[in-house]
This record gives C-alpha cells, sequence and structure tokens, in this order.
C-alpha cells in the first residue's frame, strides 16, 4: 500500500535520540531543546520560540497567553482540522466560523470582515495542506481593527509568503511536528512571535505558570506543555533535512501537477506564495466519483484520504454556524489527498497518476 504520509528517519535522527538517551536528560531538559528552539527560529525567521507538546497545545498557548478568555470571539476557517476551533473552546471563548476561499482553501478575507463584532479579538489563519493564505489582507484587517492574528502553519511548514516563511508574518505561529507532517519529532509542537513579553508569558504559562526566578512559584494558572529533549533531538536532526524535505515535496507536486493537469481540478498555486505541498490534494467533479476514485486507488494499492469535514456539520460545533459555507461544503465533499511522503519514488506517483487517469478516463 502506498501510504498518504509517512516520516523519513535517517541515521542522523537515530544518532542524535540514542544521546538525548545516553546523557540522562529525557524529560523537559537538556542541550537539544535549546538547540531547536533557536535553529528553528531562526529557520522560520522570528526572534523568538519555543517547543511545546503538540500543535494543538502550541494553539491553546497561544490563545492563553493573548488573554483570550470567556466572552471573546476567535474567527477561524470553517475548513480546517479541528484543533484550532477546540483550541478557541479550551479558552472558553466563541469560534466565530469563516468560509474559505477557493483560489487558495484558505480563511476568506472578504468573509472575514463582515464577521467583525466588537467581541471579535483574534483570527486565526489556517494555512491548508501547504497553501497560504492571503496575509496581506489578513493583516490589513487586523490592523484595521485591532486583531490578534495567530498562523496555523502546521501544514505549511517551509511555504513563504513574499518572501516570508509563514509563522513570522501574524502575531504568533504554530507547527506540529506529528509523524505526517512535513519534518517531525513523533509528537510535538512550536510557537514563533517577535513579541518578547508575549514569548516570556508563554515560557511561564507552558511550565505550570511558575516563574523562572521563583521555583515552585506559581504566577498564572498554566499548563504542562513541555517538549521533551528526545524528542528535541529527532527535531535537530530533521531541521537539518527540512530543505531536502521542502524540494522532495515541490518534486512529488511537480509530478502530479504536469501528469493530471488535463484531468482534475489541480492544488492551488499562488502568485504571492510558494507552497510545499504538505499534501498534494486534487478536486473530482463530484462527491459520487470521488468516492468511487478512492475506492478504485485503494484495491491497487494506493492509500488516499478525504479533506476534513466543514466544522459546521459536525454535532459539536452546529450551534457556531451561522451561514452556508458554499465554498467549504463544495470543496470538502470534492477533494482528494494524494500520496505526499518524501519517502516516495518517482516510479510510484507516476503510478499514482497512471491509476488517477486510468479511472477518469474510464477505462476500467
Amino acid at each position: 500500500m502506498i501510504p498518504v504520509s509517512e516520516p523519513d528517519i535517517g541515521e542522523k535522527e537515530i544518532e542524535y535520540v540514542d544521546d538525548a538517551v545516553r546523557s540522562g536528560w529525557v524529560s523537559s531538559h537538556g542541550k537539544y531543546i535549546d538547540e531547536f528552539e533557536k535553529k528553528f527560529s531562526e529557520f522560520i525567521g522570528t526572534k523568538y520560540g519555543l517547543t511545546v507538546s503538540n500543535g494543538t497545545t502550541a494553539l491553546h498557548l497561544a490563545l492563553s497567553a493573548l488573554g483570550i478568555k470567556e466572552g471573546d470571539e476567535v474567527i477561524v476557517p470553517d475548513l480546517t482540522f479541528i484543533s484550532p476551533v477546540n483550541a478557541v473552546l479550551y479558552c472558553n471563548a466563541r469560534p466565530v466560523l469563516c468560509d474559505i476561499n477557493s483560489n487558495n482553501w484558505c480563511i476568506d478575507p472578504e468573509n472575514i470582515e463582515r464577521l467583525i463584532t466588537d467581541k471579535t479579538k483574534a483570527i486565526i489563519v489556517v494555512h491548508l495542506y501547504g497553501n497560504s493564505a492571503d496575509m496581506d489582507k489578513i493583516m490589513e484587517i487586523a490592523d484595521k481593527h485591532n486583531l490578534y492574528v495567530i498562523e496555523d502553519t502546521a501544514e505549511s511548514l517551509g511555504t513563504t509568503y513574499k518572501g516570508k516563511k509563514l509563522g513570522s508574518i501574524g502575531t504568533i505561529g504554530c507547527f506540529s511536528f506529528y509523524g505526517n507532517k512535513t519534518m517531525t519529532t513523533g509528537e510535538g509542537g512550536f510557537c514563533t512571535t517577535n513579541d518578547k513579553e508575549l514569548y516570556e508569558k508563554m515560557l511561564v504559562l507552558r511550565d505550570h505558570g511558575m516563574t523562572s526566578k521563583k521555583r515552585y512559584w506559581h504566577e498564572f494558572i498554566g499548563y504542562n506543555y513541555r517538549m521533551t529533549n528526545l524528542q528535541a533531538a529527532l527535531g535537530v536532526a530533521q531541521l537539518e533535512r527540512i530543505n531536502y524535505f521542502i524540494d522532495k515535496k515541490h518534486e512529488i507536486g511537480k509530478i502530479y501537477r504536469e501528469r493530471l493537469k488535463d484531468m482534475v481540478t489541480l492544488h492551488p498555486e499562488g502568485a504571492d506564495y510558494n507552497g510545499t505541498y504538505w499534501l498534494y490534494s486534487i478536486l473530482i467533479d463530484n462527491e459520487k466519483k470521488c468516492d468511487n476514485l478512492m475506492d478504485f486507488l485503494y484495491r491497487n494499492g494506493i492509500d488516499t484520504r478525504r479533506f476534513f469535514y466543514p466544522v459546521h456539520t459536525m454535532p459539536p460545533y452546529e450551534k457556531y454556524s451561522n451561514d452556508n459555507y458554499p465554498v467549504s461544503t463544495d470543496i470538502a465533499k470534492r477533494g482528494i489527498n494524494l500520496p505526499s511522503s518524501v519517502k516516495l519514488k518517482e516510479e510510484e506517483v507516476n503510478y499514482v497518476c497512471d491509476k488517477i487517469i486510468e479511472f477518469l478516463e474510464n477505462k476500467v
């Protein structure tokens, strides 16, 4: 079975993790934590950065540091993995669902503005499937209304928008290093920012709200959102190969684009951004055809994945629906994530294309 995604773990990763184990520093202190925080922040292009236990805790930590609380509203896209919506609810705030843009499958700036009220405090921008949202327009809206912008960059590590890496443009950038991401620490996440005060607050909240000046003295109600030195060791090794991973994603995307351009609606390309194709994704004519294609591919040894369900359609979140969400509803029904692992061989990508073309040309 050709998987949708799988991690690429090499000898350097094993060497660094082994070193961390042998050092005895296996929990949330150790040289790899410091090294990873420094080098990852530099890679993204921010002054400050800190590791966390996963991408969801990164989002919750960011919202908590920004003071999001009960009675506040946070605008989130309707088409997303559920983490950003849940993180808003963890703060007892209200998620305000916003439709996406058909050009990049990310939150639509035109819809954002009409959803802003006097209770709105922040916008969570989810850069979906390696794409980038229109950050200039979003930052302009945020500045106009004095709103925070959190970039959920879990799926777009390395994507650049007008020369800047995503995660360096908004107030806080949040990342995930889950096993299926472009680089991995097993679990794990990261927060980036250029705001020293926010960085220092996140450091305290990450570690039970305990001040660094007085051990076991807690100034805030905090969390245990720390990454381990073992995970950071894996992250340092993965980061050393990040440009290879990104280049490989581009190579895979190029094959899909060239082979499938006359058959399907292709993964978006942006004039203002250079996407990284975390999962190269396509749109099929209709939902039934989409399901039939996925079934055909599975029977031919190819794993695929449907797009996320629109948030407003799922039971816990129906009450936050305030629109029809025509774009997210349509795209979710017709979207397929194709195999995109950096471990894929060129012949495997071409085999996937052959089978998609075979199906769509009604040869089966």
